[in-house]
């Protein structure tokens, strides 16, 4: 059976503000140095994907951005554009049904356009056995990172081991935890963080739309019975800002049954503020992560990044110090996670021109 990716780049990234914004989001900003995220997403999988089979679904105002900064790697009609966002639900069951109605079937490879991967060969290894998962079971698949600290920043999966079998069942998708419950995990050694990586054959993806969430799912076949007409771009602008937002973890995967996982152990982060930083960029001597230009003197474990102006840190430590296009950052580093209320303060208060 044939494999496709599918990658999510619709997100907004607003915990890298001020340097990820509405006009340049963070799938298109280059963090490790080299290259920008979206497209070493893309490339990650041309090792077990034929790179004229992948798919990136993305909003509609960015496809012309994403045209332009993925450099020729995709092909101009697998470029799937929303005109709303409507969560990775609606994201996932457009993409499944552009399969099943042009393509008759296939094994989807679901990915987040903004993640890191160290171990590109260990990574294939494992995603292919999910593959073979999918195709050998016509379960639902995921893979779950094999968890190196006791993390509250990241979902959990519990999972046990089949006998005889390459691959884990799913017994329950837990919430972010507390840090004594994360400790708890990573000590019972059952618990795997949610990567948000899926694999699954198209048409079974569409089955549990169908079982679980029916509204999306007629939504969804709306559009399906419009693909190759030349009717489809005006039923999708009609009919998608309708779906109703969920995401597949609450919607599909948490009520799933018999839904399958593959440990990973390939050195993955999903990169998600400032402070995560040293999974992309290797810190200096200090435990500095220094971008662009700045000028550092007895500094210790910040992340500054420069843009036009010098960024100069003297005598401090611990901070985020961030030059935007529109606005500048300081904030602790232990409170990187609160970049998203300032982003969620200033829409409440009219300051949008600043996002």
């Amino acid at each position: 059976m044939k494999i496709y990716g599918v990658i999510m780049a619709g997100g907004g990234g607003t915990r890298f503000w001020p340097l990820s914004t509405r006009e340049e989001p963070k799938q298109f900003l280059n963090l490790s140095g080299r290259d920008i995220l979206v497209n070493e997403t893309i490339d990650r999988q041309r090792s077990f994907i034929d790179p004229q089979d992948i798919f990136v679904v993305t909003n509609r105002v960015q496809v012309p951005m994403l045209l332009e900064r993925t450099e020729g790697r995709l092909r101009r009609d697998h470029v799937l554009a929303e005109p709303a966002a409507r969560n990775t639900a609606a994201c996932i069951g457009y993409a499944a049904m552009e399969i099943v109605k042009k393509y008759e079937d296939g094994v989807m490879c679901v990915f987040a356009a903004d993640h890191h991967i160290r171990n590109q060969a260990e990574y294939t290894r494992v995603m292919r056995l999910a593959v073979r998962a999918a195709e050998e079971t016509d379960a639902l698949v995921t893979v779950g990172i094999r968890p190196t600290f006791p993390s509250t920043g990241y979902g959990y999966i519990k999972n046990r081991p089949v006998p005889g079998k390459f691959y884990r069942a799913v017994e329950e998708f837990v919430e972010k935890p507390d840090a004594g419950t994360a400790r708890v995990y990573l000590d019972d050694g059952c618990y795997a963080w949610n990567s948000g990586m899926f694999v699954w054959k198209a048409s079974t993806i569409l089955r549990y739309f169908r079982e679980l969430l029916p509204d999306i799912y007629f939504c969804l076949e709306k559009i399906g019975r419009a693909m190759g007409t030349p009717e489809e771009a005006d039923v999708i602008q009609e009919v998608y800002p309708s779906i109703p937002k969920i995401s597949v973890d609450y919607g599909i995967m948490e009520r799933a049954r018999g839904v399958l996982m593959l440990e990973g152990d390939f050195g993955w982060n999903d990169v998600g503020s400032w402070d995560t930083l040293e999974a992309v960029r290797t810190p200096d001597g200090d435990g500095n992560i220094a971008f662009g230009n700045t000028l550092l003197l007895d500094a210790a474990n910040c992340v500054i990044y420069g843009g036009q102006k010098l960024i100069a840190a003297v005598g401090v430590q611990d901070l985020v110090v961030v030059e935007g296009k529109k606005a500048i950052l300081v904030l602790p580093r232990a409170e990187a996670q609160r970049v998203k209320q300032v982003v969620e303060t200033l829409e409440k208060n009219g300051g949008t021109d600043w996002l």
